[in-house]
């Protein structure tokens, strides 16, 4: 029997204890094997058996959400449910406060002036009317979640603010009914229509936090230009198309889907995806992405993957996931509020029974506060005394801005590293990664560009005297001098013949060469390609005899051991260095020689520079020679070396750097790195690498640009930061606030004012991080 994943997306939880609650519910299924439910990301993670078809499951689920208090969205339609909620909230807002605002005004006119607008007599049943009407028919939702809570004896925040409502409007019947209390009635009513404000502006914070999704969905192109089978062009929306079909897209129209450039040539704007604002040649044959946008030629694209499988959906999926996890510190907080609520229903009744044993000593230290804050009541009955005491401790030990400490701030970082080409896959890695001392790099294709380039080439003068060497950038071009014929009948030679070689050593010589041969190509006859040696041929202009490739194989060919002294030096240095030389030989002499080696990526020494000035150690693991390894690291300005390794070696290098006590990172993008990058504490992957490395990282950079490493580390050092800055404000909140609500310094009015605003300034704080992470200051590196 098979285990499943699935995402279920929940409306009306108001906090983490909401959350709690939920989670413990689904739990309660029998085939549900684990549940984590988030706040912030309004959705649970649920892994379950499939015993039973997937509509039956769904329904079981949204039952026990039923039941919980809340209610599950369709998956489909979630977006305009929300949407719909938010509506709601509003509009329980507006009305809330349209019947709340009289009885507000009534209170302060009697309590300052002693002005009353309706008889005592009168206003007690205006009271219960009004409030009975804000609390019980517009807070429905509290009040039901509240008497689910006592069916399942599992609390939520909603259970606090339900009770303490409850319990001021239960003052106004005992009024009438003749028990001499004051009335708090007008008061339950406040409390709940500030309750609503609070719920209303964490609804739309929380969605700011979470608009990294949005703006990703938004992304995407609405309708194509679908190439019917007679060649002409039908619009059509983007959901219609199926793969295979073929689309045209005009300059400066996004690519609607995955696909394949059949036809045309263009640049397509790729930052959406890799952050990087550089436009990406492409050609026939080429893929591209959806969303990404073209920026020149009209090009045809074959559509190779829709729905979900496209690149994009699998971005929102990851970052939807990622802003779902748990961060370790996050567990306290958890352990805390799931047993937050019922340890503060007991303080409020302990509260309420201190007031009403000793009356005197609470009126003496009200006596005392009374000077400096002015909603200190003295005089009043103790039992109401106690009663007001008690709902301000449920009122205001809401632990609301506990539960949003953590989750609204992974929302921002996550969200802000995606829109950078940057995928945070797991909360873990935000705390971690704080601590990093070291990072590991592969070299092929991490700090190098993963193929052959041509570095140097090497020959004999025109008159044979004297050797000439031309250098090559990374791009192909020529540096310096290109020294006249002779080089250019070599390389015109060279070119010729790697051209009838699919060897990759003979492309990258072709590639590399095309600039400089044109309109120079020598033009051959018969050729002959040997396997792990090299290719010869015939001149077609003047019958000679011509080679190129190893020095085994000139050697075979007859080359004496005299024609390579003039080479030597060049030779052993190169070779030292992991260079790949390519002889040239024409009717037995030796003409000159071609060196091409892996060669260190343009922006690997930028993002090393920018590791070592945060104080970070950076090493290089590699299977080649020391000599060569070395050559590399200098190259990128790595600070230590490990050559020689094979993929098993890795894996104990980074045990031998955690053993030493270093928190460890692996860059790596080949599937023989996946091992490495799951034993470091950190795992980034390179983007451009393949599926099984990207899966067993928790970092991932869709650009393989080295600077996301630094950036990376950047963005969960400040969100952690943010994380930990949240959570100690929402704990001295609490151990402020309860005290002064226990000694009824706290009017309840007051107590649901400050709770809200705590809660919205965590909020808020979060949100102040997209901010922090646009800057970018580094710290000292490390000496010693």
């Amino acid at each position: 029997m098979s285990e499943k994943q699935t995402t279920l997306h929940i409306e009306g939880m108001s906090c983490t204890s909401c959350a709690a609650s939920v989670e413990k519910a689904l739990k309660t299924l029998e085939f549900v094997g684990d549940a984590q439910v988030s706040f912030a990301g309004k959705k649970a993670v649920v892994r379950y058996r499939d015993e039973e078809q997937e509509e039956d499951i769904r329904d079981r689920f949204a039952k026990v959400i039923k039941d919980a208090g809340y209610s599950l969205l369709d998956p489909v339609k979630r977006r305009e449910e929300e949407a719909a909620h938010l509506r709601k909230e509003r509009l329980r807002l507006t009305w809330s406060w349209i019947l709340t605002a009289p009885l507000a005004i009534k209170m302060l006119l009697m309590m300052i002036w002693d002005i009353h607008l309706v008889p005592l007599a009168v206003g007690i049943w205006v009271d219960v009317l009004v409030s009975g009407t804000v609390i019980f028919v517009i807070g429905w939702p509290v009040i039901r979640t509240t008497l689910n809570n006592f069916k399942t004896f599992r609390f939520s925040m909603d259970a606090l603010i339900g009770i303490g409502t409850i319990a001021a409007f239960s003052t106004g019947i005992l009024r009438i009914l003749g028990v001499p209390v004051l009335s708090f009635t007008d008061i339950g009513a406040m409390i709940m229509a500030i309750n609503f404000i609070g719920n209303y502006l964490k609804l739309r914070a929380t969605g700011r936090a979470s608009s990294a999704i949005q703006a990703l969905l938004e992304l995407g192109a609405k309708t194509a230009n679908r190439v019917n089978s007679d060649g002409t062009l039908t619009q059509v929306p983007v959901e219609a198309l199926r793969e295979g079909d073929r689309v045209r897209v005009l300059p400066g129209e996004k690519i609607p889907l995955d696909g394949t450039i059949e036809s045309g040539q263009t640049a397509i704007d790729e930052s959406m995806i890799s952050g990087e604002s550089v436009p990406v040649d492409k050609a026939p044959g080429d893929e591209v992405i959806g969303a990404t946008v073209n920026q020149m030629g009209a090009v045809t694209v074959l559509i190779s993957k829709t729905g979900e499988d496209t690149v994009l959906s699998q971005i929102v999926r990851m970052v939807e996931q990622a802003q779902g996890s748990r961060v370790p510190i996050q567990d306290a907080a958890d352990r805390i509020t799931g047993v937050f609520v019922p340890v503060i229903m007991v303080l409020a009744g302990l509260t309420f029974a201190l007031w009403m044993i000793f009356p005197q000593m609470g009126g003496q230290l009200l006596a005392w506060a009374d000077g400096f804050l002015p909603w200190i009541s003295l005089g009043i009955p103790p039992a109401s005394q106690a009663l007001s005491a008690a709902i301000a401790v449920l009122v205001i030990a809401c632990p609301c801005a506990l539960g949003l400490a953590t989750p609204t701030a992974l929302m921002v970082g996550m969200g802000k590293g995606a829109e950078s080409g940057i995928l945070i896959r797991n909360g873990e890695a935000i705390q971690v990664a704080k601590n990093l001392t070291t990072v590991v790099f592969d070299k092929t294709g991490t700090l190098t560009a993963g193929r052959p380039r041509l570095t140097l080439i090497q020959g004999r003068s025109e008159d044979g005297r004297s050797v000439y060497e031309v250098g090559f950038s990374g791009d192909g071009s020529v540096q310096g001098d290109s020294h006249g014929g002779a080089f250019h009948s070599l390389v015109g030679m060279l070119h010729a013949l790697e051209s009838h070689s699919e060897h990759p050593l003979a492309k990258a010589l072709v590639q590399d060469l095309a600039g400089v041969v044109d309109g120079t190509a020598e033009e051959l006859g018969e050729t002959r390609v040997i396997p792990g040696r090299g290719i010869r041929g015939t001149l077609g202009r003047t019958a000679s005899s011509v080679a190129a490739g190893s020095r085994r194989f000139m050697e075979e060919l007859g080359v004496e051991s005299r024609e390579f002294e003039a080479f030597a030096q060049a030779e052993e240095k190169l070779s030292s260095q992991g260079h790949t030389l390519v002889y040239v030989v024409r009717d037995g002499s030796l003409l000159g020689l071609a060196a091409l080696a892996d060669t260190v990526r343009q922006d690997a020494r930028d993002g090393i520079a920018a590791l070592h000035a945060m104080g970070i150690q950076t090493v290089m693991l590699t299977g080649d020679n020391h000599r060569a390894g070395e050559h590399i690291a200098r190259g990128a300005g790595i600070d230590l070396v490990f050559a020689e390794l094979l993929p098993q070696d890795k894996i104990q290098k980074i045990r031998e750097l955690q053993a030493r006590g270093e928190q460890v990172a692996m860059v790596g993008d080949g599937i023989n790195d996946a091992p490495a990058l799951k034993q470091a504490q950190v795992g980034i992957a390179v983007g451009t690498g393949t599926d099984i490395a990207i899966e067993a990282a928790d970092i991932t950079l869709m650009s393989n640009s080295l600077a996301g490493v630094a950036r990376s580390i950047e963005i969960s050092i400040k969100t952690f930061a943010k994380i930990r800055g949240n959570l100690f404000w929402a704990f001295m909140y609490n151990v402020v606030a309860i005290p002064l609500a226990i000694s009824g310094m706290l009017h309840p009015v007051v107590a649901e004012i400050a709770m809200a605003l705590s809660s919205i300034t965590v909020v808020v704080n979060s949100l102040h991080l997209a901010r922090k992470i646009e800057e970018r200051p580094g710290r000292q590196r490390r000496t010693g």
